[in-house]
């Protein structure tokens, strides 16, 4: 979050420099911010520790969880649709729980919106313990099948990007 604050700070330190106070000029000061960034080494981590990981590799895993939400989000507008136009509409839908990796406030109100955005799902609550999402379905068939997607798509896809 720190790397998003310094690329911001540049941006504006480049426009100020050039007297260009346009989008267009905040824009590419986002974009040598960006360079910028990517070329300074990432601090090496304690004996032990995971090593961090750099600013463009951390800003690809970002675009990554983007599209992927986008990549979901079509996915599942067309399933909606499809139930919506049957003649019969199937009574599948459930709620179910599912056990979360995630532990941060932040990452837990992102997966959480992320589910939400997506037709067909809706994040319901949260246990007071932060340990489980309870999510409604609108075809509950699999829930298993359910909670592997999620795991393995946004949740990755959050731990990645945000540790």
């Amino acid at each position: 979050m720190m790397l998003v604050l310094a690329n911001i700070a540049i941006a504006f330190l480049l426009m100020g420099m050039t007297g260009i106070w346009s989008l267009p000029g905040f824009l590419g000061g986002m974009a040598a911010g960006f360079l910028i960034l990517a070329l300074v080494p990432a601090p090496s981590a304690a004996k032990g520790a995971r090593q961090p990981i750099g600013y463009g590799r951390r800003v690809g895993r970002l675009l990554r969880l983007v599209l992927m939400f986008i990549r979901e989000l079509l996915l599942s507008a067309f399933k909606v649709a499809a139930l919506a136009v049957r003649p019969e509409l199937p009574t599948n839908s459930g709620l179910f729980a599912y056990p979360l990796i995630v532990d941060r406030d932040f990452e837990i109100a992102l997966l959480a919106n992320l589910i939400t955005l997506t037709p067909g799902t809706l994040s319901v609550d949260v246990s007071e313990d932060r340990r489980t999402l309870y999510v409604h379905a609108i075809d509950c068939n699999d829930p298993e099948e359910a909670r592997r997607d999620i795991r393995e798509g946004f949740e990755r896809a959050i731990l990645e990007a945000f540790r």
